[in-house]
């Protein structure tokens, strides 16, 4: 049996329980290390997981042919995912192989293939947002001085960081926030920070809410949202923010976006890129995410930007790794799905509910047991456009909560 022979090869770290169509239950691994159990209901499955684990897995338990046996869902995920960080089969190496060769073309983001990529994803009802992310609709990595913080707590504190980052030592400051989102960062830094900002976005439903959003809180005239691609912005500004955009970009545009960085920030001006990046080298984004969740995604190694900013001829003033932020953050949004998913599988059905079950147990267990961190870099035109030590960063948090 293929699956037998894989599993048997594969699990190393922990024990993965398994039953097969046929009743019979075969444990492997054993040693130390997390547990987990599934049940494979036909052996059309167990041959497509054998072959495609990374792909066949999410689809599989989509389908219901993949059933969580003791350690549910993420005790699944957690005893394979530490296991094929550092085992690998025959047909998983091709496989790896092949995806790695193909990758520039899966991530060629185009203008018009961008918004499509975009849609895929941020267009899905705002209700759904609403019911698992904080009260801001902030859908990026938290951030958790003490790791006691409540998701709310974490968030605000995330904008706080970012916002002293940026500078905003004076009122009136011009800022473009490339994606953004639901409109939160750029709300506050209008209302909080004084800053007059422009958030660029490419989905339709999170510009309909941004923009409500602005109108009711007496924003309007200080913020303003626009459907309109990154490379399309000509007009010069003080600062620039991007948070959670940049995994978007695609990998050979990289030069690109930090050119139009560069072109648009005046000559005093600083930038705060935030995005998801890989400690491991350059890979490729996982299949089934990329299938299902983020098409023409990607989560760079540094070593794949940092070519790209040293060519703009943009200087690298800070950069600073998150590593386990977003693990936490994700937990906080697995929990809250759990608990409205019955009002999540009303609005859509029980296929997308195992799929975003999937996406955000194995998106926490990439930061948590895998290679995944993430990033928050600032950048400059000038070599002193911001202070000589990260003293300030502190200072511009204690008084902005003081």
């Amino acid at each position: 049996m293929l699956l037998h022979l894989a599993l048997t090869r594969l699990i190393r770290t922990g024990t993965l329980t398994v039953r097969y169509p046929d009743g019979a239950e075969r444990r492997y691994g054993g040693g130390p290390g997390p547990a987990g159990g599934m049940h494979i209901t036909d052996w059309q499955a167990a041959r497509r997981l054998a072959l495609d684990p990374n792909l066949a897995g999410g689809e599989l338990y989509m389908e219901g042919r993949l059933v969580p046996m003791e350690g549910g869902l993420y005790g699944v995920i957690e005893v394979c995912m530490v296991n094929l960080e550092t085992q690998d089969t025959p047909t998983t190496w091709l496989l790896e192989w092949g995806r790695r060769l193909l990758r520039r073309l899966a991530q060629y983001n185009p203008a018009g293939r961008a918004r499509r990529n975009v849609a895929h994803h941020y267009d899905l009802d705002s209700r759904l947002f609403r019911l698992i992310l904080d009260a801001d609709q902030q859908y990026s990595c938290a951030y958790f001085p003490t790791g006691r913080e409540t998701l709310e707590e974490a968030q605000a504190a995330k904008k706080r960081h970012i916002a002293a980052k940026l500078c905003l030592d004076r009122p009136g400051l011009e800022v473009l926030d490339i994606g953004s989102g639901w409109g939160g960062m750029a709300l506050t830094l209008a209302r909080d920070w004084g800053a007059r900002v422009t958030g660029l976005t490419l989905s339709t439903e999170q510009l309909e809410v941004a923009r409500a959003r602005a109108a009711a809180a007496g924003l309007a005239e200080q913020v303003r949202f626009e459907l309109l691609d990154y490379r399309a912005w000509q007009k010069p500004v003080d600062r620039i923010v991007s948070v959670g955009m940049f995994e978007h970009v695609g990998i050979g545009h990289y030069p690109g976006f930090f050119q139009v960085v560069r072109r648009a920030l005046r000559p005093d001006g600083v930038a705060l890129v935030h995005a998801i990046g890989r400690t491991s080298g350059p890979a490729y984004t996982n299949p089934w995410l990329a299938k299902y969740i983020f098409p023409g995604g990607y989560s760079p190694a540094l070593s794949e930007v940092l070519p790209a900013v040293e060519r703009s001829g943009l200087w690298v003033t800070d950069l600073e790794i998150l590593r386990l932020h977003y693990a936490e953050t994700l937990r906080h949004w697995r929990r809250r799905f759990a608990a409205q998913r019955e009002t999540i599988r009303a609005m859509y059905d029980e296929r997308f509910c195992r799929m975003f079950e999937f996406y955000l147990a194995g998106s926490e267990l990439a930061f948590r047991r895998s290679d995944h961190m993430v990033w928050q870099m600032q950048l400059a035109r000038d070599r002193v456009a911001v202070p000589l030590t990260r003293d300030y960063i502190s200072a511009a948090e204690r008084a902005a909560v003081g």
